[in-house]
């Protein structure tokens, strides 16, 4: 408990880093734009004032400081503007200029960028002066949002890599949890075969030792399953009809009689590549989980029907329903509406059918308060 008190807040303190991380460089990233911009404004102050000392030179006046500044701006679009007509510009497309519609746009999108400078050149005319920013400007604008990008690509890649590792981990330990209880039940198992012999030999009704037997088929069936799990099966043709039929009829004769169970199958027999042991954990899981559903009492009815290209396998009971935002949550993994269970029964029906059997399972219907119906998809094999 301690061990993983101290990794989660590790990890709250890794996430607490990293956000004062961010942040950090998001703020330098702003005030750098802000400097840059300011930069920028006081370049095109220089160039009013180049453009003023050009306006009102005379054959005294020297003019070549300002020549250089209006030469030096290779980056900055600007527009001159007087009386609401081009007197001059720089770094603006001639198709822009040409174009008064264009030009006009132009000027809004530079006025959104920068408020415009306008300045007296001579007593009582004025120009005003619109620019934008630079390319650089405009790529370091952008550099925040690329680098939130950024970090969440590598955010979700990290998550990604720690889920995929918890639930390798988590396999690999329900997997050895699970082969183990199959080697330590056998033990007691072969020894109640035993026992069973002796019995036949005294003077016992017969039928005892035969519902005895059936228990004893019934947990070396369970150890089977255990030991099955975390290893690929090896899937062979079989009835679905049959395979089905022997589960609901064993689980029948061992729940309530206040649960009416109800049979419906094609004559003929359905085949589909499927284990049996896994198979028979399927439908006694969806079984179980519908007797749960309906609390011990209640109408449960499977049935079997083919098309085309799959055999479905229909489960229904009366039951209490699943809200339709449930309708894939259930087969989560520690999902469970019970009071007592580790939810893991639908997670593992899941994966028999879809991962091992290369099945598909879903809520078919559900109303809350009427019942749910479960759907197994197997493709067919003809045999």
């Amino acid at each position: 408990m301690r061990f993983a008190e101290s990794r989660n807040t590790t990890r709250w303190i890794i996430i607490f880093i990293s956000f004062l991380i961010i942040s950090l460089i998001l703020w330098n990233t702003y005030t750098f734009f802000q400097i840059f911009k300011n930069e920028e404004r006081l370049k095109m102050k220089l160039f009013v004032n180049a453009q003023i000392t050009i306006v009102n030179a005379d054959e005294n006046t020297d003019v070549e400081l300002p020549l250089q500044i209006f030469s030096n701006n290779t980056s900055i679009p600007v527009v001159l503007i007087l009386y609401d007509k081009v007197v001059s510009s720089k770094n603006v497309p001639n198709e822009i200029l040409n174009d008064p519609k264009k030009i006009k746009g132009f000027l809004n999108k530079l006025k959104n960028e920068n408020e415009p400078i306008t300045f007296e050149y001579a007593p009582g005319k004025y120009q005003t002066l619109y620019y934008g920013n630079s390319a650089l400007l405009n790529k370091l604008k952008y550099y925040p949002v690329a680098l939130l990008l950024i970090i969440f690509l590598f955010g979700a890649l990290i998550y990604n890599f720690y889920k995929s590792t918890k639930m390798a981990t988590q396999n690999k330990l329900w997997a050895g949890m699970a082969k183990e209880t199959a080697h330590q039940i056998g033990t007691p198992l072969s020894s109640l075969i035993g026992w069973i012999e002796i019995l036949k030999t005294e003077d016992i009704d017969q039928s005892i030792t035969t519902e005895i037997e059936k228990d004893v088929e019934r947990l070396q069936t369970i150890t089977d399953r255990f030991s099955k799990i975390g290893s690929v099966p090896v899937l062979e043709s079989h009835d679905i009809v049959s395979e089905t039929l022997n589960t609901y009829e064993y689980l029948q004769s061992r729940f309530s009689k206040q649960v009416e169970f109800t049979y419906h199958a094609p004559q003929q027999p359905l085949f589909a590549f499927i284990n049996p042991t896994l198979h028979s954990w399927t439908i006694e899981n969806l079984i179980k989980n519908a007797i749960d559903a309906m609390k011990g009492k209640g109408t449960l009815d499977i049935k079997i029907e083919q098309d085309s290209h799959h055999i479905k396998i229909n489960v229904k009971d009366s039951g209490s329903g699943i809200p339709k935002n449930q309708f894939r949550t259930i087969f989560e993994p520690g999902f469970t509406t019970k009071k007592r269970g580790w939810g893991l029964g639908l997670s593992l029906t899941k994966r028999i059918v879809e991962e091992y059997h290369n099945g598909k399972i879903k809520v078919l219907h559900s109303e809350i308060g009427k019942g749910t119906t479960f759907q197994i998809l197997y493709k067919t094999n003809s045999a």
